[in-house]
C-alpha cells in the first residue's frame, strides 16, 4: 500500500513539474542561477499575500528551483498543484459514490460534488493551458481569461461543500468529503491571488 502510494506522490510530482516547465517555454522573465535560499524566500514573500499563506508554502516549497524568482512561474505552480488536487480527490470521491451504504441524499450529493469537480478540473486546466500558449500583446485577455476560469473553479468547489452541509448526511462521509474540497477551495483561492499577484507585476 505504501508503495503505491509513493508511486502515486512521485508521479504526481514530476507531472507537476512536467506541466510549470511547459509555462517555463514561454516565460521569458525567469531568473536564473539564483541561490535556493532567494527562491524560498521569494515563494514565502509571494505566499504572504494569498489567503492561507502557510498553506501556499507548504504546497509550493519543493518547486523552488523551478519557480525561481517568476511571478509566472509561482501562479502556474500554484494552479497545477491545485489540479492535481482536485483529480486526486475525485478520483477519490468516485470510488466512495459507489460505496454499499449510502443514503440517497449522500448518493446525489456525491454525484453533484463529482460534477462540479469535473468542471473545477476542466478550468484549471484550461487556464494553465492559457497562461503556456500566449502571445505578449494578448496579456490582458489571457489573464482576464484566467481568472474567469479560476473563479468559477473556486465557485464549484464551495457549491460541493456546501451540498454537503446541513443534518441527513453520514458523520464521517460529510467530515472527509469537506476536509478535501475545502483544501482544493484553498489552494484555488492562492492560485487566484498569486494570479492577481503576477498580473499587477507584469502589468
Amino acid at each position: 500500500m505504501e508503495s503505491s502510494s509513493s508511486s502515486t506522490h512521485f508521479a504526481t510530482c514530476f507531472l507537476t513539474a512536467l506541466s510549470i516547465s511547459f509555462c517555463i517555454i514561454s516565460s521569458t522573465s525567469a531568473a536564473r542561477d539564483l541561490a535556493p535560499k532567494t527562491n524560498t524566500e521569494f515563494i514565502k514573500t509571494s505566499c504572504s499575500a494569498t489567503t492561507y499563506p502557510k498553506l501556499c508554502r507548504t504546497s509550493l516549497s519543493s518547486h523552488a528551483s523551478t519557480i525561481q524568482t517568476s511571478p509566472k512561474l509561482m501562479a502556474c505552480a500554484a494552479l497545477n498543484v491545485t489540479l492535481s488536487s482536485a483529480k486526486s480527490t475525485s478520483a477519490t470521491m468516485l470510488k466512495l459514490s459507489q460505496s454499499h451504504g449510502l443514503k440517497p441524499k449522500e448518493v446525489g450529493a456525491m454525484r453533484d460534488c463529482l460534477e462540479e469537480l469535473s468542471d473545477s478540473v476542466d478550468e484549471l486546466q484550461s487556464s494553465i493551458a492559457e497562461m503556456g500558449n500566449f502571445k505578449s500583446y494578448d496579456f490582458q485577455l489571457m489573464i482576464s481569461d484566467v481568472q474567469t476560469w479560476v473563479s468559477a473553479a473556486l465557485t464549484d468547489e464551495n457549491t460541493c461543500s456546501e451540498g454537503f452541509g446541513g443534518n441527513g448526511m453520514n458523520g464521517n462521509l460529510k467530515t472527509a468529503v469537506r476536509g478535501r474540497i475545502v483544501n482544493i477551495a484553498q489552494l484555488t483561492s492562492n492560485a487566484l491571488a498569486l494570479i492577481n499577484r503576477y498580473a499587477s507585476v507584469h502589468g
